[in-house]
């Protein structure tokens, strides 16, 4: 099937954002995707807050960008907006990073007053990237998302029935993606 990059812009080691994208990742790879993480938290500081396009880390980082098909965007939302985290690293992709991709946008945050952060403050940075579709995000509440003792991830259930949709939507967007793709190729 596809390529996915699943990107966690949260910089908690504890991060809700970055469980709740490693969730939607078994579910993208129970699908037939091959996915691949990258919590932008362990990328060097200095690297992103000196915009050191060449540094490895960050090379690194853009190559799994240009090999993804598609790509999860995780973030929690702080001051009503994607996190800062995420925007060092946003702004040290080539311009068109995200070109021909299929893109789906994802946020935490603590409260309903939020939920307009995916529309109003990250899908338009990614359309800025040459993405050949956005599909729907999804906005997941913190109370909505439980971590057990042992580590197992528990999702209310009106939010995980709403994730599963916008990640089978991406799915199967990705699955038109690599068709006509063959097709071209």
């Amino acid at each position: 099937m596809a390529t996915v990059l699943s990107v966690s812009g949260s910089p908690s080691t504890t991060s809700r954002t970055a469980r709740l994208l490693r969730h939607l990742d078994e579910r993208l790879i129970a699908q037939g995707h091959e996915v691949s993480a990258l919590d932008v938290r362990t990328l060097p500081a200095e690297a992103l807050l000196g915009a050191d396009f060449g540094h490895p880390a960050i090379v690194r980082a853009t190559a799994l960008f240009e090999q993804a098909d598609g790509v999860v965007i995780g973030t929690p939302v702080y001051k009503a907006a994607y996190s800062g985290l995420l925007k060092s690293l946003l702004d040290l992709l080539p311009q068109y990073a995200l070109s021909g991709k299929t893109v789906l946008p994802l946020a935490t945050g603590g409260t309903t007053a939020h939920v307009l952060a995916i529309d109003y403050a990250l899908r338009p940075v990614l359309a800025s990237m040459g993405p050949a579709h956005i599909t729907p995000g999804w906005f997941t509440l913190d109370k909505d998302i439980t971590v057990g003792e042992d580590g197992t991830l528990t999702v209310a259930s009106g939010s995980a029935e709403a994730l599963a949709q916008v990640t089978d939507q991406f799915s199967a967007a990705l699955g038109g993606r690599t068709t006509l793709l063959a097709a071209a190729g």
